[in-house]
């Protein structure tokens, strides 16, 4: 994966966005994006989204959790909440500042995903660069990891 930074000749809209990896037994769960998101189709990521008006990167990052992947507050607890990440996507002409967090997952049996992912898998966290991830996914693991 290739990462160019931004240069101050190229133009770029900027987007603040959450990421939360979910970990449970020393596995880390990765996601696939559906054919109805509108970037990254077929990727791999963690639960994921833009912050929206008015609520912190850590309130949104709760509510995605609930709505991607079906857990509740019960069902996982906050471990880390890592330093900002900028991407920058030039195909795109998009920079993305990414909020990275690791929750620990109590209740596995209880994902459900939504129609964001087509699937789940549960890897190792020294296995996400060999999958075709959205851009940052690994670094912004290196943000969180223990």
């Amino acid at each position: 994966m290739l990462l160019q930074f931004l240069s101050h000749r190229v133009t770029h809209h900027h987007f603040e966005l959450h990421g939360e990896f979910l970990e449970h037994d020393g596995k880390v769960m990765i996601l696939r994006r559906s054919e109805r998101v509108g970037t990254y189709r077929g990727k791999w990521a963690g639960v994921s989204g833009y912050i929206e008006e008015g609520r912190t990167p850590s309130q949104q990052a709760w509510t995605e959790i609930r709505e991607e992947v079906g857990l509740d507050a019960d069902d996982v607890e906050l471990v880390q909440e890592g330093e900002p990440l900028e991407v920058v996507d030039v195909d795109l002409g998009r920079k993305w500042i990414v909020h990275p967090f690791r929750f620990r997952v109590l209740k596995p049996e209880k994902i459900k995903i939504d129609w964001e992912h087509t699937e789940a898998r549960w890897i190792a966290p020294e296995d996400i660069g060999r999958h075709e991830t959205v851009p940052g996914l690994l670094e912004a693991w290196e943000r969180v990891a223990p």
